[in-house]
């Protein structure tokens, strides 16, 4: 690719076109900032976390990885190598920090306040997909026809409908399934469950080819948006960056988001700010849609995996490895994946894998993303930790971040994602 320079220097670089810095440079650019982003990859990369998941959007999976009994669970988990949670034992600090503040968000009160913060984010980023996605040649990527959440156990079904009186009360339209309801909306769909319930508002995005598509629009309406290009250093007089030198040469911006994902640790820490993220590994895995395939997204709620159908193709993933920056696949956990597809729906057809992906999703331990001011720069900011669930988060996260840099009112206290939280408690 030639290395051709940036137009100019912009009011705001973002490092990042993944799918949380692409809308943050769309809320910047709709208010009136000239905008660049740098990116060493292609967007829609499938080196990138944000281009192979099943991107799941809507209001459904709005509780945080923190949870009461989640550490008791993981533990017994870490012995399986095909279970949906496993840590690589590894002397890193970093990852021993991680884990002892997650630990201390496994609490009821902790798992409350992150529902509510991450629901009012996600029904937030809906609104904004609803409308990016209202006309244009990205009317075809938002699939918004509802969503199963299917449950194999009896007491996993219990639990699940005990939680619909809270989501109903805060605006989440889910509701109890019967036999027949779940046969008229998946007619010759063989099922092994106890029992199911339907989000209405559970919508999906096809990836990547809306990251593919916003990125045209972006560009469109005024965005540079620069692959190719790796940010090697920066220039620092005091409390701010004067300058970001790139592949593609110097660019001298008023402001600088980092919203780099998994590598925004490492960007950060170039500056000086460490950010209390760890990469977690996900895999999906693309498969023949037969007979036995589902029309509607799935979650299959005890196995933790998620159902994307595709037109002919039906993508599956789940997975939360924490191994460090290790992109790798490992077959057993593809395995695992695939089993407890077989467990739930015994007629979907896993032989025949047409692809096998994994991705880094940058996840902090309380599963809030991280966005504010870096440190004490007075110029940079970040917006990354979005999670597993990144594609749910990103747009309402961008308007923050544009919020931020604007200084109006924002959607939500900001100091509820303030990037240096974990470390200011602990003093």
């Amino acid at each position: 690719m030639a290395t051709t320079p940036a137009r100019h220097d912009p009011d705001v670089l973002v490092i990042g076109a993944g799918v949380v810095g692409l809308f943050c440079a769309w809320f910047l650019r709709q208010a009136g900032h000239t905008v660049t982003v740098v990116d060493r990859h292609e967007v829609g990369d499938p080196a990138a976390c944000s281009a192979g998941n099943t991107g799941f959007v809507g209001t459904q999976g709005s509780a945080p990885l923190a949870e009461p009994g989640v550490v008791a669970k993981g533990l017994w988990w870490l012995l399986d190598p095909r279970s949906p949670f496993h840590v690589r034992p590894r002397p890193d600090p970093g990852l021993l920090a991680w884990l002892w503040h997650f630990r201390r968000h496994c609490t009821e009160r902790h798992a409350r306040a992150g529902f509510e913060v991450l629901l009012a984010l996600k029904q937030r980023s809906l609104a904004i997909l609803r409308e990016v996605c209202a006309t244009g040649d990205l009317t075809d990527t938002l699939t918004a026809r509802g969503m199963v959440l299917a449950c194999r156990t009896e007491q996993g079904y219990a639990q699940a409908r005990r939680t619909i009186p809270a989501a109903v009360e805060r605006g989440v339209p889910l509701r109890e399934l019967d036999p027949a309801e779940l046969a008229q909306l998946e007619p010759g769909v063989d099922f092994t469950i106890a029992g199911a319930l339907l989000n209405e508002e559970g919508a999906a995005l096809r990836i990547p080819a809306f990251l593919i598509g916003f990125a045209r629009l972006l560009r469109e309406r005024g965005v540079e948006i620069l692959t190719g290009t790796e940010v090697r250093d920066f220039e620092v007089t005091g409390r701010r960056v004067r300058a970001v030198r790139t592949s593609r040469g110097e660019l001298r911006p008023t402001e600088v988001v980092i919203a780099a994902g998994v590598w925004s640790a490492a960007c950060a820490r170039a500056l000086g700010v460490g950010l209390m993220l760890q990469p977690a590994k996900g895999y999906t895995v693309t498969l023949p849609a037969g007979p036995g395939a589902p029309r509607l997204p799935m979650l299959l709620s005890e196995g933790k995996v998620a159902v994307m159908p595709l037109g002919d193709r039906i993508r599956v993933g789940g997975t939360l490895e924490l191994s460090g920056l290790d992109s790798s696949v490992s077959p057993r956990r593809v395995d695992g994946i695939l089993r407890t597809v077989r467990s739930y729906l015994p007629g979907l057809d896993t032989g025949r894998r047409l692809h096998v992906w994994s991705g880094l999703r940058p996840c902090t331990p309380d599963s809030l993303p991280l966005i504010g001011r870096a440190g004490t720069y007075r110029n940079v900011s970040v917006a990354t930790g979005h999670g597993h669930i990144g594609m749910g988060l990103a747009p309402a996260g961008g308007r923050l971040l544009a919020q931020l840099l604007d200084g109006g009112p924002p959607d939500l206290p900001l100091e509820t994602f303030a990037p240096d939280r974990f470390t200011r408690k602990s003093r």
